[in-house]
């Protein structure tokens, strides 16, 4: 069994959907953070995260510990 696909460029108005091509362009570019910004974010995600985990060892760790003597 063959399926025919066919693939045809839209035009500009179908592509945005009736918005302008200018503010569409605009607004993909302004969302889009570079990637050094990208790494100091996720650095200070997984810190945090790293520093949260730890410190809910430390207070399990402490309740067990005291729990058993």
């Amino acid at each position: 069994m063959a399926t025919n696909i066919t693939i045809t460029e839209q035009t500009d108005a179908g592509a945005t959907h009736g918005a302008s091509t200018a503010s569409t362009a605009a607004a993909a570019t302004a969302r889009k953070l570079p990637g050094w910004l990208w790494f100091i974010a996720l650095w200070c995600f997984g810190v945090g995260s790293a520093m949260s985990l730890g410190f809910a060892f430390k207070i399990l760790m402490n309740a067990t510990l005291f729990a058993v003597k």
